[in-house]
């Protein structure tokens, strides 16, 4: 008889809901033991519910990435743990209709921070626990590329997710000596609090295919930036 194994470990950050939510259930459905991080822990969310439901492979960690207190505190809880994927969702918008130019600075600063600055802070600190061949990745966007960008509009998320995009390409040259997968993932306009609506997908239908994508990376190292098919998105 084979040895047992250990399940694999994934920590999403931005798990409470919506895709992050979407994907800690994907994980457990395939076997993986998941921590799931939320703003409020304690506060009942579908993270929790899954929690509660999950015979013990689903915890769920108090994090706000915007918070740089936080994610140190997060990093100290996890010593000694090792993580195959670290990923993490978060992401928010306003203005969507005003030029850059004219957008208030505390809400330029907002959207960067929590798109750009926050994801890479946690990607930094807690990089040293995902192992040598694992995955690090991040939700980006097809509306961070630069080349796609024919319509304007939504000028100050865009550009964080562009922000986003070239903080983890350094990132991926920094870790160029290591075996790990690097992934920025563009899940498409997503029928989410952020999307909208009106957004064409719904979750449930974006998630297998996210997820295919995410595995599909596991054990190929290098950047890559796709699409929810698993498509190039042009930087």
């Amino acid at each position: 008889m084979a040895p047992l194994t250990d399940p694999r470990t994934a920590l999403l950050v931005g798990a409470s809901r919506g895709l992050g939510h979407g994907l800690a259930a994907a994980f457990l459905d395939r076997g993986w033991d998941v921590i799931g991080t939320a703003r409020d822990p304690s506060a009942p969310s579908p993270l929790t519910d899954l929690a509660e439901r999950s015979g013990g492979h689903v915890s769920v960690e108090r994090l706000d990435v915007d918070d740089p207190e936080q994610v140190g505190a997060l990093r100290a809880r996890l010593a000694g743990r090792r993580l195959d994927v670290l990923f993490v969702n978060s992401g928010t918008t306003n203005n969507e209709d005003t030029p850059v130019g004219a957008v208030p600075t505390e809400d330029f600063v907002r959207v960067m921070v929590t798109n750009a600055l926050g994801p890479m802070r946690v990607i930094e600190t807690l990089a040293d626990l995902v192992a040598d061949d694992g995955l690090i990745g991040a939700m980006s966007s097809g509306q961070g590329s630069i080349t796609n960008n024919t319509t304007a509009g939504r000028e100050v998320y865009r550009g964080s997710k562009a922000a986003l995009n070239m903080f983890m390409h350094g990132f991926a040259v920094r870790q160029s000596g290591t075996r790990r997968s690097i992934l920025l993932l563009a899940p498409g306009w997503v029928r989410t609090a952020l999307g909208g609506p009106e957004a064409p997908y719904t979750v449930e239908e974006s998630i297998p295919l996210l997820m295919d994508v995410v595995e599909s990376r596991l054990g190929r190292p290098g950047l890559a930036y796709l699409d929810r098919e698993g498509r190039i998105v042009p930087w």
